[in-house]
């Protein structure tokens, strides 16, 4: 594949700016928003509750939630996305109070929320787990010092957000330093919040009485661009993916250098050239700025194509290997011991029909069917949905030979790429 794709908004920060905007007192516009599923799942639960949207263009959206007055989300609402759950911080710090069924989304492990609850009690909050909802409520809530036992991007959300109008200051120590958490503390101070040191280890909130409107564009979107990075080095390609931020890939870079591509910088672009057939290297997932588990399984599909054996060690989730079995049924060599994949590399893959089991092992699926000889039909790819935008038709704009199809069969109609 030769050419260029340009990177659209990013998944993880949107899903969490767009609850964000409970907080405010007037209209949210909200730029460089991606055109997937999770942001549309998120955006008509803000609409169920009672906001006013108005849809710009595909990227711009104008939020008006000042006739919100609800404080419950249903299971209904919820059980499509993990990052519903940003809903019960965002409602505590609007309505002192929120009642919300469990997160779905992607399913890889368990995803307690201790550490969400942790934060919550800490600002004097009550928390409850009561007929299959979390409910939480406070007469006020107070700054406090919290320390996460485990960083999570999910449980340092929902904190800022129930503590952003919480009267004194709130220190988050252990916190998450994805670049999305910065973005959100951006977004909330665009707003006229007080948060200091996002990115970094300690997250320091001075609470405020209100929040007004704003404009503000989410930065872009870091998976996705990984994504086509190793796009361009599992078909031996030439790509120069846009609309990106440098800083934010290094890791990604590290060892797309490590496996023999060259990967060129430029002020808000990346090119990625191999012409070779990718070399070993152990990777490890971790927190940010460590190598993302989200690019976990892109990664390992690219490593099942290399000169030798590498081995993948899954440092954040318990179990996201699931979609190795479907990399065996095209020929790839893995066995997998609890949280570590040893891959062993083959020449090439053979195309075969395949499912995505969650979002990122549906990219990684992509990725193995365009290296694969023959043609590789995935289904499920409404998993793929959640969180790229216009896959199909960026990856056949620099050269990739995908469609979607849409067959029937007696019990169900599919979909597939």
């Amino acid at each position: 594949m030769v050419g260029e794709v340009a990177v659209s908004g990013a998944k993880n920060a949107a899903v969490a700016i767009i609850p964000a905007v409970l907080l405010s007192d007037g209209i949210c516009r909200i730029e460089n928003v991606p055109a997937i599923s999770d942001v549309n799942v998120i955006i008509k639960i803000l609409y169920e509750l009672g906001a006013y949207v108005k849809v710009i263009d595909n990227t711009t959206v104008e939020i008006d939630p000042t006739h919100i007055n609800s404080h419950i989300l249903s299971a209904s609402m919820s059980s499509k996305m993990r990052a519903s759950s940003y809903f019960i911080g965002a409602m505590l710090g609007r309505f002192k109070k929120a009642k919300v069924a469990p997160p779905g989304g992607c399913d890889f492990g368990v995803r307690p929320i201790d550490q969400h609850i942790k934060g919550f009690e800490a600002l004097g909050a009550t928390v409850t787990i009561d007929g299959g909802m979390v409910h939480a409520h406070a007469s006020e809530l107070v700054g406090s010092s919290i320390y996460l036992d485990k960083v999570s991007v999910g449980a340092t959300v929902n904190i800022m957000l129930a503590a952003v109008k919480a009267r004194g200051l709130t220190i988050i120590e252990n916190a998450a330093r994805e670049p999305h958490i910065v973005d959100l503390a951006n977004f909330l101070n665009s707003m006229g919040a007080n948060i200091m040191g996002a990115g970094t280890d300690v997250i320091k909130i001075r609470g405020v009485s209100s929040l007004h409107g704003t404009t503000y564009s989410v930065i872009p979107d870091q998976i996705e661009a990984g994504t086509y990075m190793l796009a361009a080095a599992i078909t031996g390609g030439d790509l120069t993916i846009t609309n990106v931020i440098p800083k934010h890939l290094e890791s990604i870079s590290a060892k797309l250098i490590e496996c023999g591509a060259e990967v060129i910088e430029y002020d808000e672009a990346v090119r990625v050239i191999m012409n070779r057939r990718p070399k070993t290297c152990n990777v490890l997932t971790m927190p940010h700025p460590g190598f993302p588990t989200d690019m976990q399984p892109q990664m390992t599909t690219l490593l099942a194509l290399s000169d030798g054996v590498s081995v993948m060690t899954e440092g954040v989730w318990d179990n996201r290997f699931k979609y190795v079995d479907q990399l065996t049924l095209m020929g790839a060599k893995i066995k997998v011991d609890g949280k570590v994949a040893i891959i062993n590399g083959v020449e090439r893959l053979s195309a075969a029909p395949v499912k995505a089991t969650d979002l990122r092992a549906g990219a990684a699926m992509v990725l193995a069917g365009l290296a694969a000889d023959g043609k590789t039909e995935i289904e499920n790819v409404e998993f793929i949905d959640r969180g790229y935008d216009n896959i199909v038709e960026k990856l056949s704009a620099v050269g990739a030979d995908i469609r979607r199809v849409t067959y029937i069969d007696p019990l169900t109609s599919r979909s597939a790429v």
